[in-house]
């Protein structure tokens, strides 16, 4: 059942830590093989010895044993049948989690490769091992003993069937290699077609409004239709392939009885002889028309084993990690620098060499230009990205040698882009926690948040279920949604990224008050923003520039500082002069005007 090349044991090992479900299997198998000999030997006995004598007993006692032998037959047929359809739910269970852990892994280091694919080869592989085909496996062993069987009657006939056995046996290999390469092209085909339309439909509003459909389609279409046609070609090889295969073994169950009844007519045969060379010819066969039938889902499901495998190669299972106190929020930034994954050698990072310590209960304002490194910062410090230099520790311990299971709770993150899931909005508050989840935590963090309200306004309220990415709510809602998820439990850490780019007035006073209860409440928080009016809050600053930290202390300071340098910056170049700024502050950083740095204009008094 193993393909010739496996990139990994993982798959293998889930396999055969079913050796006894293998094991029952083959013995069922063994025994139901044996009884198909039934059939042959009551037709041998029927016709040389019933009929022969004329004794209607015997030939009653011959038809109530076959029978029983055949119902036998039928009850191990049923019970092998369950064994593996259990088997394959083990798979299932041995296999699920990892999967699903490698497709995410995947997707967060910017691979292609999505959860959706993930489980569609899983359940290939597990349908595979419970079907029908896999059966051949076990069946075809037994061919031998049908071959001798035959040999026994008379030479002739088992050379007859010798050479079926060989020209179908031929005729899978050829299909083989007449399909393999098609099936594999059409395989990663067929990915990139699903991956295009997938991401179309992620983006359809944009498509939409823009008239983009009938090119996207043609994007689409490209892959699609060359999926398309390699399977119809690989299709109508093996479709030739099986035709000649039927034809063949109908013509050898004919030759059989017809050099079965030259050799009896030659008396070198009985009549039962020639009934029952027949029917073992047919059963002899069998396994062999089985594979070439089966030969398409298992290769599709040999395609299937080698993507599943190089995924759960490439992202092995998470080690096991001593866990740790529970943090207090301490954070320190060492040198970090960083590039989004899955870049090429050479790429320019989007962080480089950044230095920074928080206390806990530090409020801390990341602000600079677009493109200046702040998700990345953000996405370094909640653990999602790992540094391609320096560390991100928290309470001394690398952010990396945190399990993720522990450190999950104590960790509040609010991304640029909300992505809310399918369940209640109590269920997406909440992480989908447990179903003995407290709802008086829920509400708390919505009513922190500034969501209570707008939740209550619901159908349903808190039980009102979302579509996936928080459909039918708007962006604003999403975002409350999502910042009363980041607070839920009351994390010592808190990423919030942009959190008032979808509010409104009052979601931003809502907003601007959450943060100050943080503050009171000692919660580390980091603070990506665009608007300066929310830093008032914040206790420190960072500036960031081209991936480069240009200022870093308390909120006032900096801001002092960045003032004095944009006033200052006039006069320098009145006088033919290029200063740089005073303190930490790179030139470029102040704009003319005074109170403008960076995009920003600071009017109001900056938090202590």
């Amino acid at each position: 059942m193993q393909p010739t090349e496996t990139p990994t044991d993982e798959i293998r090992a889930a396999v055969l830590s079913l050796r006894d479900s293998i094991r029952s299997v083959a013995a069922f198998s063994a025994a139901a093989n044996l009884l198909m000999l039934a059939p042959s030997i009551y037709m041998l006995q029927v016709y040389d010895r019933a009929v022969a004598s004329g004794n209607l007993f015997t030939l009653g006692m011959l038809t109530v044993i076959l029978a029983g032998l055949l119902a036998l037959m039928g009850a191990l047929e049923y019970v092998r049948n369950r064994v593996v359809i259990h088997a394959g739910s083990r798979i299932d269970d041995l296999l699920a989690r990892r999967v699903h852990q490698a497709a995410f892994e995947r997707g967060l280091a910017g691979g292609q490769t999505n959860a959706a694919q993930a489980a569609r080869d899983l359940d290939a592989i597990r349908q595979f091992l419970t079907g029908n085909a896999v059966f051949a496996f076990f069946d075809a062993p037994w061919t031998p003993l049908f071959l001798l069987v035959m040999f026994l009657f008379h030479p002739w006939i088992g050379l007859l069937a010798l050479v079926g056995v060989i020209l179908l046996a031929s005729l899978a290999w050829l299909n083989e290699r007449m399909s393999h390469d098609l099936l594999r092209q059409a395989g990663t085909l067929s990915v990139q077609a699903t991956q295009s339309v997938e991401m179309q439909l992620r983006n359809s509003d944009s498509i939409e409004a823009m008239g983009m459909l009938g090119r996207l389609y043609r994007v689409w279409r490209s892959p699609h239709r060359g999926y398309v046609r390699r399977q119809a070609q690989a299709s109508e090889r093996n479709a030739l392939i099986s035709a000649i295969s039927r034809t063949l073994r109908l013509a050898l169950q004919s030759l059989v009885l017809g050099l079965g009844a030259w050799l009896v007519i030659d008396g070198r045969m009985s009549g039962g002889m020639m009934i029952a060379g027949s029917i073992l010819m047919g059963r002899t066969l069998a396994p062999v028309d089985q594979v070439i039938a089966a030969w398409r889902q298992w290769a599709n499901t040999r395609l299937s084993w080698d993507r599943l495998g190089a995924l759960l190669s490439a992202h092995p299972e998470r080690p096991e990690r001593l866990p740790l106190p529970e943090p207090r929020g301490a954070l320190r930034v060492e040198g970090a620098s960083a590039l989004p994954p899955g870049s090429t050698q050479g790429t320019t990072p989007t962080l480089v060499g950044v230095t920074f310590a928080l206390e806990a209960g530090d409020m801390l304002g990341v602000i600079g230009p677009s493109g200046s490194g702040k998700s990345t910062l953000g996405r370094l410090i909640g653990g999602i990205w790992s540094a391609r230099a320096g560390k991100v520790r928290l309470d001394g311990a690398d952010i990396t040698q945190w399990d993720k299971e522990q450190l999950g709770p104590h960790i509040g993150y609010l991304p640029q882009e909300v992505e809310l899931f399918a369940g209640t909005v109590a269920e997406n508050i909440s992480r989908f926690a447990d179903a003995d989840v407290d709802p008086a935590q829920v509400t708390d963090a919505a009513v922190m948040a500034g969501a209570h309200e707008m939740i209550l306004t619901l159908p349903q309220g808190y039980d009102t279920r979302l579509g996936p990415g928080g459909q039918g709510l708007s962006g604003g809602q999403r975002q409350r949604i999502a910042l009363a998820r980041a607070l839920y439990g009351e994390p010592c850490l808190i990423v919030l990224d942009e959190p008032n780019a979808s509010l409104d007035e009052a979601g931003e006073k809502a907003l601007v008050e959450a943060l100050g209860r943080l503050r009171e409440r000692k919660v580390t928080t980091i603070l990506i923003t665009h608007r300066p009016k929310i830093l008032e809050v914040t206790t420190k600053l960072l500036v960031l520039k081209e991936g480069r930290a240009q200022a870093f202390g308390p909120t006032a300071k900096v801001i002092a500082r960045m003032r004095g340098a944009a006033s200052s910056k006039p006069d320098n170049q009145a006088n033919g002069q290029t200063r740089p700024a005073s303190g930490t502050i790179g030139t470029g950083i102040a704009q003319s005007g005074g109170t403008v740095v960076s995009g920003f204009s600071f009017g109001g008094k900056a938090g202590a």
